[in-house]
């Protein structure tokens, strides 16, 4: 299908759909069992026009598993879920068997994932913040095998439905799409940024957001690690991820004519945008 939203905004990459399915796509890419890999690469492969896909075994990294809805990975993660707690803030060398682990696992890492996983990459202050983070994370499993991601002008809608839409956009359609999803709703709160990694700012948040009352956006790609890994990907220094549940999406494609997008403010930024 094409978007509206897509044609309205000028998007340099294609709307990603984001789908839960029983079937792994033909060609689509995939990381290999076991090997690390952030899984906004798999977007942006969508985002550049060829599937992709992650199962529980090829979610790339721990977060990623969250992120895609595979449950709480963190357990997982070397030295359990409290392992994590100090990767994410100060790190493992000070923890009591934190260096044993370390060596144990350090032929498998980068220097810098070493680095981090014994001083921290310090997102958050301590390991006890960490774990009230994951607490308030909106973990969950799928029902089906496999999140899929295609380019959305792939979709056949009367075949299969996806669960979000997702756009990397600059600075000026990022705005733009926040006035188009509150333009229709009667408030001005209809958009979110939490603080979470890249792929669960498409991933469970925007599904928790699909099985609200009143479904709202999501703005990510704030995760610093994510958009170091991105950036050559995209040839684009100022992207961010905008995620909308499916309902929602549609919602908005109906919106965009006779909207603000018509007129003089946004015909002027797209001009700027050339």
């Amino acid at each position: 299908m094409e978007s509206v939203i897509a044609k309205a905004i000028k998007l340099k990459c294609q709307p990603v759909a984001l789908l839960w399915s029983a079937e792994k796509p033909a060609n689509a890419m995939q990381f290999a069992e076991g090997k690390w890999g952030c899984v906004m690469w798999l977007v942006v492969h969508a985002a550049k026009g060829k599937p992709a896909v992650a199962d529980k075994k090829t979610f790339g990294c721990f977060g990623g598993g969250v992120g895609l809805g595979f449950g709480n990975q963190y357990k997982n993660f070397p030295g359990g879920e409290e392992g994590f707690c100090h990767f994410l803030s100060n790190g493992n060398a000070k923890r009591q068997g934190g260096m044993e682990i370390a060596e144990k696992i350090k032929p498998f890492m980068t220097k810098e994932s070493y680095d981090n996983f014994l001083h921290g990459e310090r997102y958050i202050k301590s390991p006890d913040l960490v774990e009230k983070f994951i607490r308030q994370l909106p973990l969950m499993e799928i029902p089906l095998t496999y999140v899929v991601f295609k380019p959305l002008s792939d979709v056949d809608i009367s075949k299969e439905k996806p669960q979000s839409v997702i756009f990397f956009v600059n600075p000026d359609q990022l705005s733009a799409l926040t006035v188009l999803v509150n333009y229709g709703r009667g408030d001005n709160e209809n958009v979110i940024i939490p603080y979470a990694a890249g792929c669960q700012t498409i991933g469970i948040y925007p599904y928790r957001e699909d099985q609200s009352i009143k479904p709202r956006a999501v703005v990510g790609l704030t995760d610093l690690s994510a958009r170091v890994y991105v950036r050559k990907q995209l040839g684009n220094p100022n992207f961010m991820t905008f995620t909308v549940p499916y309902a929602f999406f549609e919602e908005m494609e109906q919106n965009v004519a006779g909207s603000f997008m018509e007129r003089h403010a946004w015909q002027s930024l797209l001009s700027d945008n050339k």
